[in-house]
This record gives structure tokens, C-alpha cells and sequence, in this order.
């Protein structure tokens, strides 16, 4: 009788074995966080391997030994389903659309420049996000270089992006309002500047019902000046010769 009780506890154990979830289970279903979209179906399979290991119970019975020794087996058990696969490939990231070839760069979207500080080009760097897109001047003419001077436009929805932030200055009295070419602007210098730098000067300019305008200096270029009022007066010159095309 002990070799046929060895022999059961031998049998159940290889068979509650295969029902074992595989060991990388639980990391592959936390990685699968990533990709929202297999979420549910993740869970669901989460609460089908829980089901079946809690529902499957091997029963054994044996017969007496006047009836000879036999097994009896009436296990049943459920197909653990294969987890889904999980994408663990990085996504690639995507450059946004540019605003093809500019020329000199002085017109582009909906704005043209009429008014640019001595020695700077267009960079022939561009961005196209649709309702805002924005193009940089530097002295080398060099995309791979860093910008001196950048225009960011809005329209249309991103306009109250844009109004947002500069009521935000406002509300901290951080910056001044100013008129330039009859236009309502704001100055401030926003701390997005480099390490070390004192920030990023710019002047934010209404060009139109559902148009405004940023431009900046870049912290370094900004040092180039003699102070701040030799910024600032810059800027309003680039703001001054800045027109909508809308």
C-alpha cells in the first residue's frame, strides 16, 4: 500500500505541475502596462490562469484490496490559454512634418519677417504641428547648430494654449505688457534657459484675431547684447516687422 500511496502523491504532483503558470507570466502581464490597448485583454487572461488552478482538483480513488489494486482517475483539467504576445519593441520615434524650403526663411506659414538682427539666416530648421509650426535664424545657417533666434506661430485652437501661459506670467507679475507696431505684446524672460543662463528672452505678439506669435533669443545669443533694454529693444524691432499673411 505505501508504493501505490507514493505512486498517487507522485501522479498528482506531476499533474498540478503542468498547470503551473510560466514562471515569466507575471513579469510579461506587468510589462504588457505599456500598451494600453491589450489592457483588458491581459486581465482577462490574468483571471483565466487564476480560474483554472483554483478549480482543478485531481481526484484519485483506488479500490479496496480485496478488489485488487486500480487507479481510478477522473482528473479533468482546463487549457491554461497562452498569454497574448507581448510587443516589447520600443516604439520608434516619429519626426514631425517640416515646413519644406523656405528660401531666406523670411516668409513661412501665415507670417512674413521683415526684420531679422544683423548676421543671422535661416537656419533651414523648421517644424510643422499643424495649428502652431515655428522656424530659427542663426549665423551659421546650419540646422545641426543652435538657434539664436526662434518665431513659434499659433492659430486658430493653439491660440489659447499660448494665451493661457501668458496670463499665467501675468498672474505671477513676472514680465511686462507692452505695444509693438500698435500690437499688443508681453515680454518676459521664461526660465527655459540654458544651465548657468538667465533664461530665454521673448516677446509674445498678437499678430491677429486667431494669431500670436513668439520670439525669442536663445540665452546665449542674448548675451551678446550689452543688457537687457538692448534685448528687448531687438525683439520689439523682429516683433515690429513681423505681419500676418492670414
Amino acid at each position: 500500500m505505501p508504493m501505490l500511496e507514493d505512486e498517487i502523491r507522485r501522479l498528482m504532483a506531476d499533474e498540478t505541475a503542468r498547470l503551473h503558470a510560466a514562471p515569466d507570466l507575471l513579469a510579461r502581464v506587468m510589462r504588457s502596462h505599456r500598451d494600453r490597448r491589450r489592457k483588458a485583454r491581459t486581465a482577462a487572461v490574468v483571471a483565466s490562469v487564476a480560474a483554472s488552478m483554483a478549480v482543478v482538483v485531481p481526484s484519485f480513488t483506488y479500490l479496496t484490496a480485496a478488489q485488487g489494486p486500480m487507479i481510478d482517475d477522473r482528473s479533468t483539467f482546463s487549457a491554461v490559454p497562452e498569454p497574448p504576445p507581448i510587443d516589447d519593441t520600443p516604439p520608434v520615434p516619429t519626426t514631425p512634418p517640416d515646413l519644406g524650403d523656405l528660401g531666406d526663411g523670411k516668409e513661412f506659414g501665415h507670417v512674413k519677417v521683415g526684420y531679422l538682427p544683423k548676421g543671422l539666416r535661416w537656419s533651414r530648421w523648421s517644424v510643422d504641428l499643424g495649428d502652431s509650426y515655428s522656424t530659427s535664424y542663426n549665423s551659421t545657417g546650419d540646422p545641426e547648430g543652435f538657434y539664436q533666434v526662434q518665431i513659434f506661430v499659433y492659430e486658430e485652437e493653439a491660440v489659447q494654449e499660448l494665451d493661457d501661459r501668458i496670463q499665467a506670467y501675468r498672474a505671477e507679475e513676472d514680465g511686462e505688457e507692452v505695444i509693438v507696431g500698435g500690437r499688443s505684446g508681453y515680454l518676459v524672460v521664461q526660465h527655459v534657459g540654458e544651465d548657468g543662463m538667465k533664461g530665454t528672452p521673448t516677446l509674445f505678439l498678437g499678430t491677429g484675431d486667431r494669431q500670436r506669435a513668439e520670439i525669442m533669443f536663445s540665452p546665449g545669443y542674448a548675451k551678446e547684447f550689452s543688457d537687457a533694454e538692448a534685448v528687448d529693444a531687438e525683439l520689439k524691432k523682429i516683433g515690429e516687422g513681423l505681419t500676418s499673411t492670414m
